[in-house]
């Protein structure tokens, strides 16, 4: 494998659904309409869906319109478009040329505008189509004189309906539009977007819960403090009796050593965590270890190195950083598996936390924090001597005590000041220790939960980012569609050219554009897949036979390769087969009487990526007809089945479409 175009390059056959190296869909209902919505919100759909080359979907939407009672020159103008978009004459049933039939009737009931005179100009074209005359004049300067919108729309739409001398008349000023707006919207630096997969929200590794053994600390202190107080005023007592006045000065300096010694103690002991050596099973780690054979793991591992490499320090080589910052890259790594590893969670969807934290550790190199919370925090030498003074003090003042309450005391009090002193040193060692254990978790807890929210705020503003530069950058639908068109536009031109054929030479013609391994592919919710890498296969049928041009098309930058040409009689087409597999894809396969079996894979299989309220066969069929799958089988089906025999029948006769005045 090696890195092409930001992708990953798999040298599996074409056949294989391998060379998928990403797939996304985006979460956007710019598709779907409320089953209560009124019926000029479903036009308004079904019109949207026209645009971004969903046209069967949008008949349906102008269908259920119509059928509300919402009717127009305008809505009867996209549902004739969206009725013939992508088809040919021959791909109608009876039934929808009735309709046609039908509507062409109502063409003068409306009112007269601009929307009335398209729609007519649409119907006089049908019918020009098969006038043996051959005369196109008038209705092409009709069409010329229609605005800009209803005229790109008639041209785009009818593309494969408008063929001989009355596309040669179009011919040149479509291509002319193809070849301006084929770069149109800065193509070039927003393609990538739209495979880029929506980003999942920002996670940063919680706090771990208090250990069991600072609970446990938490519980006993209090008898050991209760303790250590009966045994301290015990002993201060018997001193008292016996010395008030050095009593009083042994109890002063206790008092104030013992504070002393528990402020120092609690920023020495208090503050740095101790390594665990219990070996239980309750003690919670930050990241949990992920099985090496984990493939979302390896993956983002895999990223770590990756920008990290790319994102150095100044001073440092690539491999010079990888080994500098080897522990604080293997954490990181950990820790975003361990928040991401999820069902139907990809690496892809990640990258741009795995970025962020790339980028964030080159900065605080630059600051010299890297390493701040992989060390630990070191007390200041003057507290740990002024801890030791003060428990010096502390013990001295005790011993003190002890003896001024045995000295001078009679029998048995001696016995009870060393009671007190046993139970006050053996009770306050026991405090001290659970007290520090209790303020030392406190504070773990305190500076975990710090720079919990600390990360997960830098997280989420770099997510933030992301998705705003996501969002500005990413291309609209009916952009993705425009320039689409306008590469298969192109092609057709330079196909002609190269042929040195004119559409009065041509029967008709088909495209069929399939994924190019290795590709991402990418759609909205209730839309078609698009690739970054396709093959357009254009079919050109003349009196003498096929032609079928191919070229591989890198969609970012428009660019062509790999062109391949071949030419066949008719009756050399001996068989069209489909292969249609849920977990693989559907295949074409064109058997020729002279050559062996050639398989095209027409579209890779769905996988997972479907929303809960689409269907696995309607995104099916509208990925199929996107394209061009559906036009192109029924025509190679004919032919095969036909022969030569198929060019007789198809001069249709289409003159009952033209609108009387």
């Amino acid at each position: 494998m090696s890195d092409i175009d930001g992708g990953t390059y798999n040298s599996a056959a074409n056949d294989s659904t391998v060379g998928i190296q990403a797939e996304t869909v985006h979460n956007s209902n710019v598709y779907f309409v409320h089953p209560d919505a009124s019926p000029q919100e479903k036009f308004r759909v079904g019109v949207r869906l026209l645009e971004d080359g969903i046209p069967s979907r949008a008949q349906e939407m102008i269908s259920d319109a119509i059928a509300h009672g919402y009717d127009s020159a305008e809505v009867r103008f996209h549902w004739v478009l969206a009725m013939l978009s992508a088809r040919t004459y021959y791909d109608l049933s009876t039934d929808e040329i009735q309709r046609l039939h039908h509507v062409s009737r109502l063409v003068r009931t409306y009112a007269e505008d601009e929307w009335r005179e398209a729609l007519r100009v649409t119907f006089d074209l049908l019918a020009a189509l098969s006038a043996a005359s051959g005369e196109t004049g008038p209705v092409l300067k009709q069409l010329q004189d229609l605005p800009r919108r209803q005229h790109d729309a008639i041209l785009r739409h009818l593309d494969l309906m408008l063929t001989g001398g009355l596309k040669d008349g179009l011919w040149a000023d479509t291509l002319a539009r193809a070849e301006a707006e084929r770069y149109g919207n800065d193509r070039a630096r927003r393609v990538w977007a739209y495979f880029e997969p929506d980003p999942i929200g920002a996670r940063a590794a919680p706090p771990r819960p208090g250990a069991a053994a600072a609970a446990a600390a938490r519980a006993a202190l209090p008898v050991r403090v209760i303790l250590f107080v009966i045994s301290s005023v015990a002993l201060g007592a018997l001193a008292w009796i016996a010395h008030p006045a050095e009593a009083i000065i042994e109890s002063l300096l206790a008092l104030g050593a013992g504070r002393t010694a528990a402020r120092c103690s609690l920023r020495w002991w208090g503050q740095e965590s101790r390594p665990d050596i219990s070996g239980g099973a309750d003690v919670p780690q930050a990241h949990r270890l992920v099985p090496a054979g984990d493939g979302f793991t390896k993956a983002v591992h895999s990223k770590f190195d990756h920008y990290f490499s790319v994102r150095t320090p100044y001073g440092f080589t690539s491999d010079a950083w990888l080994a500098h910052t080897t522990e604080v890259r293997r954490d990181l790594a950990s820790e975003v598996a361990d928040l991401y590893r999820e069902t139907r969670v990809g690496v892809d969807r990640v990258t741009w936390l795995i970025r962020h934290l790339a980028e964030e550790a080159r900065n605080r190199h630059n600051n010299g924090t890297l390493f701040d919370q992989h060390r630990q925090s070191r007390t200041p030498a003057s507290t740990k001597a002024l801890t030791v003074v003060a428990l010096a003090v502390l013990v001295a003042a005790a011993l003190s005590g002890f003896g001024t309450a045995v000295t001078g005391a009679v029998q048995p009090r001696p016995v009870w000041a060393v009671l007190a002193l046993l139970g006050a040193a053996w009770s306050g060692h026991a405090a001290a220790h659970l007290w520090l254990e209790v303020r030392r978790e406190r504070y773990r807890v305190a500076q975990e939960t710090q720079r919990y929210q600390e990360e997960l705020a830098a997280r989420q503003n770099a997510h933030q980012r992301w998705k705003d530069l996501l969002d500005a950058t990413r291309p609209s639908e009916l952009e993705m569609e425009t320039w689409l068109t306008c590469d298969r536009t192109s092609f057709v031109g330079q196909a002609l050219r190269h042929h040195r054929l004119t559409w009065r030479d041509l029967i008709t013609h088909t495209i069929l554009v399939t994924p190019a391994p290795p590709y991402r592919r990418a759609r909205v919710r209730g839309g078609p897949w698009r690739y970054s890498r396709s093959v357009i296969r254009l079919f050109l049928f003349t009196r003498e036979g096929i032609r079928e041009i191919s070229s591989e098309l890198k969609f970012s930058d428009a660019t062509r390769k790999n062109e391949q040409r071949s030419n066949y009689r008719f009756d050399a087409l001996s068989s069209v087969q489909v292969t249609e597999n849920v977990d693989v894809g559907y295949d074409l396969e064109l058997i020729l009487t002279n050559g062996p079996a050639r398989r095209i894979r027409v579209k890779d299989a769905d996988a997972h990526q479907l929303a809960p309220d689409e269907s696995a066969q309607e995104i099916s069929a509208i990925s199929l007809s996107a394209a061009g799958f559906t036009h192109t089988f029924r025509l190679l089906e004919g032919i095969a089945a036909d022969g030569k025999g198929w060019i007789e029948r198809h001069d249709p006769d289409m003159t009952f479409f033209q609108v009387a005045d």
